[in-house]
């Protein structure tokens, strides 16, 4: 492992990064609200000490391995989201704590978009966009960014490729080049936000909030400008355009590619697992609008429209609301959590722990009945028409006890920190799966919470953005050794 080599290039992905903080700036001067200087500090601090880590590392050249790779990534989204939090303690008057910037700073990064902060409307404007563009810019994922605009990498890009890219399928490119895959990525992401914020204006947002909107949309993150979320613009229009672009942020974006490239729509029915997905979400949509119906909750209309929303919304993990589904009659609230954990698709923004994950996870739980059935029948696993190998059978298993295992000593953590069980356990779910909302006590904001219990979510959000085993590996012994 070259250290140098990984101080070089995270020297230069943070000279990346101070980049995005200068649209800030250029907001703060068109609304006038006095929060310039903060972004120009925030830089500055970003900037140099970018260059301390790179000048001194400047002539160290050697191929990145993917062992590299799970440190880059690792190194970078904490390092890059403690800097991202640097302009949220400069605000003057809405100057967050450190704990409180780290946190919405993570949160915005990792796509989680759960917040500490009340009274959003009443930010400065440029404090408002920049949390947006946090999520953005996590969405794709920085470092997929990097790959692509940054050629210094060479050949070993594959590497920080595999390790950001989400699911347990990361061998897949869509071109001969990875740099003319990270590229191919981040044209289609750049079109999808472009296309959604002219539909947000057609149905009536004003171009600040449909930039923003559109950020947090297609990144599957869930900040809104409001406190009310979605909620506040009251609009079937503004609703609908919102769930259509989770549902297409929510399917792998290498579909997207394939489809763009061949010009059909078929191969979106093709794929069992953006099927899976639309039958899931479908079915789930039934179940709460019904039950909302039988409950006189809301009139046939609202129920509709509202149960549609928080289905897509929740189930995709983007956390946008336009009702408190927490206070919604029977398993409703309990239910809606349960569809977060299984996210959306691999290779796409959504959170969660993926649809092929669960598709592996059922089809291996019907094998094992099967084998009960002929004990000596060799049972392959399918997804479509392809058979898994038992490799990625048995990770995505181990992923799961994981999974299981850190979820379980998170919510004894937070509860330790003295907070009640359903806000404890809804909160970690939250946090894990990048979803944002809670219920209890963090049914609103998570801002009442414990010190403590924050940071632990912090770290719950970065393990659910980099998949657990990125960060996990860190921690092995093995990873160390020559």
């Amino acid at each position: 492992m070259s250290l140098r080599m990984i101080l070089r290039i995270l020297g230069l992905l943070l000279m990346l990064f101070s980049l995005t903080m200068m649209p800030p700036i250029l907001i703060s001067l068109l609304f006038g609200d006095g929060q310039w200087d903060a972004f120009a500090v925030a830089i500055g601090i970003t900037v140099l000490t970018g260059l301390a880590m790179f000048l001194p590392n400047r002539r160290a050249r050697k191929e990145l391995r993917t062992r590299d790779g799970f440190l880059i990534a690792a190194l970078f989204w904490s390092v890059l989201a403690l800097f991202g939090s640097l302009p949220l303690m400069l605000t003057g008057d809405a100057a967050l704590s450190i704990t409180d910037a780290v946190f919405e700073s993570f949160s915005g990064l990792t796509t989680t978009g759960a917040s500490v902060i009340t009274g959003i409307e009443h930010l400065p404007e440029s404090t408002l966009y920049y949390r947006q563009q946090l999520q953005w810019l996590g969405g794709m994922g920085i470092v997929v960014l990097a790959v692509a605009i940054l050629p210094t990498l060479g050949v070993g890009g594959m590497a920080l490729y595999r390790t950001e890219i989400p699911g347990p399928l990361k061998d897949s490119k869509l071109t001969p080049r990875i740099t003319e895959t990270a590229k191919a990525l981040w044209y289609i992401y750049a079109a999808l936000t472009v296309t959604c914020m002219l539909a947000y204006m057609a149905a009536g947002m004003s171009w600040f909030d449909a930039l923003g909107h559109s950020f947090s949309t297609v990144a599957i993150g869930g900040f809104s400008t409001y406190d009310a979320s979605i909620g506040h613009f009251d609009s079937a229009a503004i609703e609908l355009i919102c769930v259509f672009f989770l549902l297409v942020s929510a399917v792998s974006f290498s579909l997207h590619f394939t489809a763009w490239r061949e010009k059909r729509l078929t191969h979106y029915f093709q794929d069992p697992e953006a099927r899976f997905l639309l039958l899931f979400l479908l079915g789930l949509a039934v179940i709460t609008v019904v039950s909302l119906w039988l409950t006189n909750t809301y009139g046939t209309e609202r129920g509709l429209r509202h149960g549609i929303f928080q289905v897509v919304s929740v189930a995709t993990t983007a956390g946008f609301g336009v009702a408190d589904f927490s206070v919604w009659p029977g398993a409703l609230p309990f239910l809606l959590f349960m569809a977060a954990f299984v996210g959306g698709c691999s290779g796409s923004t959504g959170g969660g722990m993926k649809v092929i994950r669960i598709i592996l996870i059922l089809k291996q739980g019907m094998r094992e009945v099967m084998r009960l059935i002929h004990p000596n029948a060799v049972i392959a696993v399918k997804v479509g028409k392809v058979s898994v190998p038992d490799g990625i059978a048995q990770a995505v298993w181990g992923f799961f006890s994981v999974y299981v295992m850190l979820f379980f000593l998170m919510l004894v953590g937070v509860m330790a920190t003295g907070v009640d069980q359903v806000t404890a356990w809804s909160a970690v779910a939250s946090a894990l799966n990048n979803l944002g909302p809670a219920l209890g006590e963090a049914s609103g904001n998570y801002g009442d919470l414990p010190t403590l219990a924050k940071w632990i979510l912090v770290v719950a959000m970065l393990l659910g953005r980099l998949e657990i085993f990125t960060v996990l590996v860190l921690f092995t012994p093995a990873f160390w050794r020559r």
